[in-house]
């Protein structure tokens, strides 16, 4: 994820030290590369709460007293030292951020891999189009002076096209704040044009966005119109095959569908393709949020594919 280097652009004007996780071991809240910023007075990000994230921020403001560019290494054990039953290791790189230091982020693009190098009273960083990434350990001798550290400046979020305006819609666009999907958000109603991200096309053209989707793509068909369903739903098997095809519906309209897919000269690999109807498995419920956090956990499951 990209988060934390939004936070860098929008650095508040006064001193921030940043946490870093640099490896983990066993049961931990959160993985290395999980970052949070952390001011005197509050914080952005979280490296998974409780006594470690409580331990992480006092060492993080008391960095702030040290010159910018000041930074240690701190190791967790999780059990014995802070009680948490967890009971890994985790390694944390702690730093006064320098804000004069920051002109690596105008190449901070998802793809690229970050170098960071530890340097007498600094933190160097620089972006690479290609760079082995490096492991880290929770265990043994603390990275010192001259360590360098390459890492995926941050996972490339899925195109996420979503078909429809509704209540459903509405929700699931709600809950992507902050998720590794990109949104491309489609309705044919014209009142529709009033909600913010929805691209209002006719019903002749929207089923070309589906074509020209890219592969890894996750498809969500949910708009007001079964016809238009259809149709995008016919779209979206007929093309090369995509990460995700999702359809809402009842049982009695999937079935339709199904039969009509195949006399339309669908075949049964295609059809096996269909999420329908959409959402994860067990979540229970109607109410739009339920039905939008069920079908944002599905595309979550993909992340595992990739």
């Amino acid at each position: 994820m990209t988060q934390w280097t939004g936070w860098l652009r929008r650095l508040p004007q006064e001193p921030c030290a940043l946490i870093s996780v640099l490896a983990t071991e066993g049961s931990a809240p959160r993985g290395g590369g999980t970052r949070m910023l952390v001011t005197q007075g509050g914080q952005q990000g979280t490296i998974g709460g409780g006594q470690l994230e409580f331990r992480a921020a006092e060492q993080a403001r008391a960095i702030l007293a040290l010159p910018p560019g000041s930074w240690r290494v701190q190791d967790y054990p999780l059990g014995p030292l802070l009680g948490q039953c967890c009971g890994g290791r985790v390694r944390l790189l702690i730093e006064h951020l320098d804000p004069a230091a920051l002109d690596w982020l105008h190449d901070a693009e998802p793809g690229r891999m970050l170098v960071t190098t530890l340097a007498q009273g600094a933190v160097q960083r620089a972006v690479f189009l290609r760079e082995t990434a490096t492991h880290q350990s929770a265990r043994g001798e603390r990275p010192g002076i001259g360590t360098r550290i390459a890492e995926p400046v941050g996972e490339r979020p899925r195109p996420f096209y979503l078909f429809g305006a509704g209540h459903v819609g509405q929700a699931i666009a709600r809950h992507l704040t902050g998720l590794p999907l990109q949104l491309a958000w489609f309705d044919t109603r014209p009142e529709q044009a009033r909600i913010d991200g929805v691209t209002v096309m006719a019903e002749d053209t929207i089923a070309h966005c589906i074509a020209e989707a890219p592969e890894d793509a996750a498809v969500a068909i949910l708009t007001h119109d079964h016809p238009l369903d259809y149709h995008l739903t016919l779209a979206a098997l007929s093309r090369p095959p995509l990460a995700f095809v999702g359809l809402i519906g009842s049982s009695t309209k999937i079935a339709r569908f199904k039969s009509r897919l195949s006399a339309d000269g669908v075949d049964e690999a295609a059809i096996a393709r269909l999420t329908a109807p959409i959402g994860l498995p067990g979540v229970t419920g109607k109410e739009p949020d339920v039905i939008a956090i069920a079908v944002i956990a599905q595309l979550l499951q993909l992340r595992s594919t990739r």
